[in-house]
């Protein structure tokens, strides 16, 4: 078989691709390690940027998001009991969106289907060859039999630990990583939001998020050790806990309820360079992690999606090579901006095991800073609603 575009990965990058070169008639196949099923039950973060909101119009996957989205002019900064609101509005006259991972994956696979679209699900032995060559191909197993899939290019879009980073050679490819000494606990329930916008809570007894999917699902998350798992922490205990954590209006307010689901993530920066040998481009979590004090997971996948898509355009359309060319310099530089703040911010609220109380009073001086100072929170926003592309 033949196709323009391989896409390995059937998460949101990997489907937005294949949606955004479908419109402009470049065919592609994605291929996915698991089913629909499993990627739709994968519980993921919802906080979207101006540049994603953008790219899903333009792949005409919008208009459930447009009708069912939460705008958020702003968010809530936490300590102690202190807390102030950076105005996303004032500061930059852009927003963010809460729409959950699931609804826009579900929606990019509805499209997909739809428009006849090539996914393969349940591939296992992915191997890309030639990526070097003007003729680089894909061998995979799916049903117990050998399937080769002849392309001009391949798109990585399969995560941290899929085949595609791990394709380009040791001596091109170079990682930087850092690992933070704890997780975070997330509950999600189907109750109403503590507040109308995120709140970031910095407390003595460790870092809180009080987030949201919808106006009656919500998503909260605490700071834990690495060694705990979620069978550790019983509902009334993971409620008790972020009480503990919240400045006090925000903690009489909080509706609780049973957890749909509980699980625990662990905090890594990483960026491996290049992001492109050859015909093989790395997108999303193939490239790079963020911590998620952010927001910026999925909003970074977008923009690699962004450099790539308009690439490949320029390729097919203009017979100009000049873009994918320049893929891997113009995502990096994006990307290592979005790992700056996420770094930053993530240094700014949580408590870190080997922090004295220097290091303390140095914390709460930078937060005091943000409050006060219209220039930091107009910094903190143009970082938040997201960089331009």
């Amino acid at each position: 078989m033949r196709t323009q575009v391989v896409i390995i990965g059937g998460g949101p990058s990997g489907l937005l691709l294949s949606q955004l070169l479908h419109r402009k008639g470049i065919d592609t196949v994605v291929l996915e390690r698991k089913t629909r099923d499993y990627v739709l039950g994968r519980i993921r973060a919802g906080v979207l940027e101006t540049g994603f909101v953008n790219l899903m119009r333009e792949a005409g996957v919008a208009e459930r998001m447009d009708a069912e989205s939460i705008v958020h002019d702003g968010t809530v900064i936490a300590y102690g009991e202190d807390q102030f609101r950076i105005d996303f509005q004032q500061s930059t006259g852009e927003s963010v969106v809460v729409y959950g991972q699931t609804e826009l994956t579900r929606d990019l696979y509805d499209a997909r289907e739809a428009a006849d679209g090539k996914i393969v699900f349940n591939v296992e032995n992915v191997t890309i060859h030639d990526a070097e060559s003007e003729t680089p191909h894909v061998t995979y197993q799916c049903d117990g039999q050998e399937h080769r899939l002849d392309c001009d290019f391949v798109a990585g879009c399969d995560g941290f630990h899929g085949v595609s980073r791990q394709t380009i050679p040791l001596s091109v490819r170079r990682e930087y990583e850092k690992l933070y000494p704890f997780g975070w606990l997330g509950l999600l329930s189907d109750t109403p939001p503590v507040h109308p916008e995120l709140i970031y809570s910095n407390s003595e007894r460790g870092f809180a998020l009080c987030s949201q999917r919808s106006w009656t699902r919500s998503r909260y998350y605490i700071q834990c050790s690495l060694s705990d798992s979620p069978d550790d922490w019983t509902d009334q205990m993971f409620w008790d806990e972020l009480r503990r954590r919240l400045p006090q209006k925000a903690a009489d307010e909080l509706v609780t309820g049973p957890s749909i689901e509980k699980s625990i993530a662990p905090l890594r920066s990483f960026v491996t360079e290049p992001m492109r040998w050859g015909r093989l481009f790395l997108c999303g979590d193939a490239a790079h992690i963020v911590p998620p004090t952010g927001a910026k997971g999925l909003n970074t996948a977008a923009s690699d999606i962004h450099y790539l898509y308009h690439g490949l355009l320029q390729f097919y359309q203009e017979k100009d090579s000049e873009g994918i060319g320049r893929y891997s310099e113009r995502a990096l530089a994006r990307i290592w901006k979005a790992e700056r703040f996420s770094w930053t911010t993530t240094m700014l609220l949580h408590r870190f095991p080997e922090m004295n109380q220097f290091d303390l009073r140095m914390q709460q001086a930078d937060i005091d800073f943000l409050r006060e100072n219209k220039d930091a929170q107009k910094v903190f926003a143009t970082n938040y609603v997201g960089l331009p592309f």
